[in-house]
């Protein structure tokens, strides 16, 4: 039995070496190299401070602010996930609505539809882009809140799109943390 059980957990103790050390560390430094902004969060520095990231929504709700789509997570990375409610969940229908009511009592003179994703929450909660269309409904908010022309904050929109990715995957978008220190940068 003994000469059964020194090769095992000899392999046990170079497997564990392997995969738990070497890889890691090996991933991690070629990482850095490679992707060094990416391996250490994506961070949005200002007056050289960290105060976001690039892949993580924050929450924004004041009038003067965009804000970003509604977070099932209370935009907590820790806990991470989308609303377990049903389309057929009345307390779904519940919840789309208040977000209804209160964008409509931020902006009672807006006429524009409202954006679904101005209203329903993504899939892990921490989404930090809202669709072109829900930045321009947001417009005349903003700039009757900061006393700004609806051109300059709609060219501020323009200027913080990102386009496709590799010009063909996904949709036009706005990062909402972006657009937000630009606007900040404005006044």
């Amino acid at each position: 039995m003994t000469s059964q059980l020194r090769p095992a957990f000899f392999m046990l103790l170079i497997l564990t070496l392997i995969t738990g050390v070497i890889y890691p560390l090996a991933v991690t430094g070629i990482a850095q190299v490679i992707f060094p902004r990416q391996a250490n969060g994506s961070l949005i520095m200002a007056d050289g401070k960290a105060v976001g990231s690039e892949l993580i929504g924050q929450q924004f709700d004041g009038p003067s602010y965009f804000w970003g789509r509604p977070s099932a997570a209370g935009y907590n990375a820790a806990a991470s996930s989308g609303s377990d409610y049903g389309p057929l969940n009345p307390a779904l229908t519940d919840m789309v609505q208040s977000r209804i009511d209160a964008l409509k009592a931020a902006d009672p003179d807006n006429t524009l539809p409202i954006p679904v994703d101005l209203v329903t929450a993504s899939g892990s909660g921490l989404d930090p882009h809202v669709s072109v269309a829900a930045a321009l409904y947001q417009v005349h908010r903003v700039a009757s809140a900061r006393g700004l022309s609806e051109t300059d904050v709609q060219s501020l929109v323009e200027k913080n799109t990102d386009g496709r990715q590799f010009g063909f995957l996904g949709e036009p978008r706005v990062n909402v943390l972006k657009l937000n220190l630009a606007l900040n940068a404005l006044q």
